[in-house]
């Protein structure tokens, strides 16, 4: 019973990645219509005026192809962590996002990084390390889902490819890791199985030894 209302949907699971997705084609679309260029108020690393981007950078994308490739798992990824992890979500999103916005700025390279694919990477790293953790049945099930759809996403957080940010990508990856393993005992987890003692159990010993139930003899009485 108390599973099932964990797991009971609403209408309010929908909000956060509905607003999220609108919220980066939105801002998109003012820096195309306005003719602005929102690149610099990207994280750029190890610099004052880079911490800016450490809040701003999940908001910001180079074009349609970087929106678009965001767009689509950083909707499911979300509506699977509302969905499944709602004791935590918001905290994981907001504290997340911020930690593997500061990581990036640590250990990333002299240049401006955006795009919301830290958050994806988080939210990935989130959800399938936590089902591993957990080891409930239906969180395993929706790593493994995970790991299906996004799994070739990990390539990425080496620097395999030219113009990419791999940093942000790690940060978000460990971010998450950080995340499943504080947040383990929050939410659904897996029940140790208890057992309880029978009439049968105790027929037997803590050995194991059968052990015979004494039969009382019933003593007759005489009426005088």
């Amino acid at each position: 019973m108390k599973e099932n209302s964990q797991l009971k949907s609403t209408k309010g699971i929908f909000r956060i990645p509905i607003l999220y997705v609108v919220g980066i084609w939105v801002v998109y679309c003012i820096e195309i219509y306005f003719n602005f260029n929102f690149n610099k108020y990207g994280v750029f690393p190890r610099e004052l005026f880079g911490l800016r981007g450490v809040f701003l950078t999940h908001f910001i994308h180079s074009d349609v192809d970087h929106l678009f490739n965001n767009s689509v798992p950083l909707f499911v990824l979300l509506l699977s962590l509302f969905y499944f992890y709602k004791e935590t979500a918001y905290k994981v999103l907001l504290f997340g996002g911020i930690a593997s916005g500061f990581l990036t700025w640590v250990i990333a390279r002299e240049a401006y990084h955006i795009g919301a694919s830290g958050i994806v990477y988080l939210l990935f790293s989130f959800i399938f390390f936590s089902g591993m953790i957990r080891k409930h049945y239906r969180l395993v099930a929706l790593s493994l889902i995970t790991i299906f759809l996004y799994g070739s996403m990990i390539w990425y957080v080496l620097p395999i490819k030219d113009g990419m940010s791999w940093e942000g990508h790690l940060s978000g990856f460990l971010v998450g890791l950080f995340f499943a393993i504080f947040y383990r005992n929050k939410g659904l987890v897996r029940l140790e199985h208890q057992y309880t003692h029978t009439e049968f159990d105790l027929l037997f010993d803590q050995e194991g030894n059968y052990v015979p139930p004494k039969i009382e003899e019933e003593q007759s009485e005489e009426i005088v």
